[in-house]
Parts: structure tokens; C-alpha cells; sequence
């Protein structure tokens, strides 16, 4: 009898499969000159701008990797780099008008993965699938909130 998986393993199979849809629609809507590391770093950048070594720290990615995905993105059109309102000699990482083309299309995505996972487990399947993982959340997540929790582990 094969190995049971670790249930981490089972919910990584599952966002992989998700992330990967959603590279497959932004690249089919026509946004397709940028990578999946590239993705991933911007799925990072909040609203207001991210500093850069927020977002090499929550892609758990050294600072000169996340600044070259950065500066091709910025040179793509999709981010922008902009200066820190709290702080001048800061800057922020922003998403452009052009990244903002490609939200709609990643939500688009992101609710037809929802539809699919809810009718192949059923709507109260899914409510305690979501309502189990927003609760692990608090043990997991560093990030939640926007504010990393004290003695959260950093990136190397």
C-alpha cells in the first residue's frame, strides 16, 4: 500500500494546480512575457506598494533574486517602482497600470477554480475545507494581516 501524503503535500498539490491555471489564462488573455517566478512575486505586492525586501522575504528568495525579477517586470510594464511615502529614501514596489490589466483575468481564473473545487466536493465540503485552512492559517502564516508575527522565521 503506497505511502499516505502529508496533508502538505496534498494542499501544494492543490495551489500548484491552481497557479499554474492562473499563469495559463493571463498567458492566454495575451500577458505572456513573464514567468511563473515573475507571478509569484507580484501576487506579493499589496495594493499600496511592497518594499522589495518585503517581498524577497515572503517569496522566501534572496534580495538579488527578487530584484531581477523586479527589474524585468518593470521593464515588461507590469510594476513600477515608486518612492515610500513614510519614508523618502525608500521605494516601492507598485503595481502598473499595465499589471493591473492582468488582475481581473487571475480572479476570473481564481473563480472558476472555486466553482470547479466546489462542485467536485460540494458546497459544505468546501466551506469546512475553507474554514479548516483559514484556521490553520493562524498557526502558518507570518504574513496574515500584512505584519509579519514576532519570532516568524525570515528568509535567507
Amino acid at each position: 500500500m503506497p505511502e499516505e501524503l502529508h496533508i502538505a503535500v496534498l494542499m501544494f498539490i492543490a495551489y500548484r494546480s491552481a497557479e499554474n491555471r492562473i499563469l495559463a489564462a493571463a498567458q492566454e488573455a495575451g500577458y505572456s512575457d513573464f514567468t511563473l517566478a515573475q507571478a509569484r512575486i507580484a501576487a506579493r505586492i499589496s495594493p499600496d506598494g511592497t518594499r522589495l525586501g518585503e517581498l524577497a522575504e515572503q517569496a522566501q528568495v534572496s534580495k538579488q533574486t527578487a530584484t531581477a525579477l523586479v527589474d524585468r517586470l518593470e521593464s515588461a510594464g507590469y510594476v513600477e517602482r515608486v518612492v515610500d511615502p513614510s519614508d523618502a529614501r525608500a521605494r516601492l514596489v507598485r503595481i502598473a497600470p499595465r499589471g493591473q490589466g492582468v488582475i481581473p483575468i487571475a480572479r476570473q481564473e481564481e473563480a472558476r477554480i472555486t466553482a470547479e473545487w466546489t462542485a467536485h466536493l460540494g458546497p459544505r465540503r468546501m466551506g469546512h475545507l475553507r474554514e479548516a485552512l483559514e484556521l490553520l492559517r493562524e498557526l502558518t502564516d507570518p504574513y496574515q494581516g500584512g505584519n509579519r508575527k514576532p519570532g516568524a522565521r525570515r528568509a535567507e
